[in-house]
């Protein structure tokens, strides 16, 4: 892709992400996570150690990302059991990533499938006004 074509679609994700609501950019922060442990497990299977670095890596980046934001003094008993849900995930994919072992990331990205369409039917019907911050809890 040329360059002007790159920085065209940049900019148009860009301003997709910010005219969505909070709630709405949780769910495409998930469907990046997803989209990561797909692409790392993909490339696990063809044994393509950088491949499968990259989306490791960028999956546990948005995992780190939406536990990092959960608010904790706020969220009560949801933010804490994410919480250690994050905890438990980001478990997964290490363990996966370091014994070669498919199994661990695909209970991972099973997972964030589950909290994405959860997250999804929340963003279609908010209860009533949302007080939850960009990728809050």
């Amino acid at each position: 892709m040329p360059a002007a074509a790159a920085r065209a679609a940049s900019a148009y994700q860009q301003t997709q992400v910010q005219s969505c609501s909070p709630l709405e950019q949780v769910v495409l922060l998930y469907d990046g996570a997803i989209r990561f442990l797909t692409a790392a497990r993909e490339a696990m299977d063809r044994h393509d150690l950088q491949a499968r670095h990259r989306g490791i890596s960028n999956a546990l980046g948005v995992v780190n990302y939406l536990q990092s934001t959960l608010n904790m003094t706020e969220g009560g008993e949801v933010a804490t059991r994410l919480d250690a849900l994050y905890t438990y995930i980001r478990g997964l994919i290490l363990d996966g990533n370091l014994r070669h072992e498919p199994g661990p990331i695909d209970e991972a990205r099973q997972l964030l499938d589950v909290l994405r369409d959860g997250w999804a039917q929340i963003a279609k019907n908010p209860p009533g006004p949302v007080a939850v911050d960009r990728g809050q809890a």
